[in-house]
């Protein structure tokens, strides 16, 4: 452990406790007060953002959103949309799979399928084996936006290389399997006990750090 950086991020997290508890209380209403198509619109901008800038990919939720195209529209229409978008054929095809997954007789109904788990960590699971285009950050962002997944890691690259920087970690993997996803977040998990940060504060905590805003 880097007992400088830790101190760093103590005093960081001060700072900033009040804006990512605001935050977190927008997601937790998500869940409490949204519709489905709230809940599928936080599923499909989590689609969108491997590799790509989360800051370009809600504005491509909200342009489908407001032409209806997130609900009704085909791969060739929504990719339309995704302008600044990376992979965004794959992206449009996962988007309407997982439309078509959650959907009963022609209506979104996500929520009774989330609601069916009582613990996120299963549910973060049920996701990555059943709902194409995402991985465990993926999952566990959406599950998080959505105020189910406080207690999962977030692991990208601002979260990694923060991790390395404090000493909870050697190094940012190469590649991040199942395995190693989980011992890494194990090791996070501890990292927020050691500290007092909850794991939904610890994860805004690193990623405003870097990049300047607390967003999605």
């Amino acid at each position: 452990m880097n007992p400088d950086k830790i101190d760093e991020i103590l005093d960081f997290h001060r700072a900033q406790k009040e804006k990512i508890d605001a935050r977190l209380a927008d997601f937790r209403r998500i869940w409490s007060e949204g519709s489905d198509r709230d809940l599928f619109a936080e599923l499909a901008f989590c689609i969108l953002t491997p590799q790509s800038r989360a800051r370009a990919c809600w504005p491509a939720v909200e342009r489908l959103r407001c032409g209806d195209l997130l609900f009704v529209g085909n791969a060739e229409e929504i990719l339309n949309e995704l302008k600044n978008v990376r992979f965004k054929e794959r992206k449009a095809s996962y988007i309407v799979s997982a439309r078509n997954q959650f959907s009963r007789d022609g209506k979104l109904s996500i929520r009774s399928v989330l609601e069916g788990f009582s613990d996120p960590f299963a549910l973060r699971e049920w996701l990555v084996e059943n709902v194409k285009g995402l991985g465990y950050k993926e999952a566990g962002h959406f599950l998080r936006n959505i105020g189910l997944g406080e207690d999962l890691a977030i692991l990208d690259r601002h979260i990694l290389k923060n991790l390395v920087l404090l000493g909870v970690i050697d190094e940012v993997p190469k590649s991040l399997t199942k395995k190693r996803y989980l011992e890494i977040e194990q090791r996070m998990i501890e990292f927020s006990k050691a500290t007092g940060i909850p794991m939904g504060h610890l994860d805004m905590v690193l990623w405003s750090k870097e990049t300047g805003e607390i967003f999605k």
